[in-house]
């Protein structure tokens, strides 16, 4: 089974990685143009939420 783990980054997306690999970014500010894929607005719009990390294995 893959290992699946979501970052969230610091004033920025949810990360996710399967088998420590990049896979994608979401968007967590709501505000993205590409929604649910992040393109970067949350750096202009001044979006703030500490980071965390949720590791899933099945």
């Amino acid at each position: 089974m893959p290992k699946v783990e979501v970052r969230s980054s610091e004033n920025g997306p949810n990360i996710i990685l399967v088998n420590g690999k990049f896979s994608l970014a979401l968007c967590r500010c709501g505000h993205s143009s590409q929604k649910p894929m992040c393109d970067g607005t949350h750096a202009k719009v001044g979006f703030k939420a500490p980071k965390a990390e949720i590791v899933v294995v099945e």
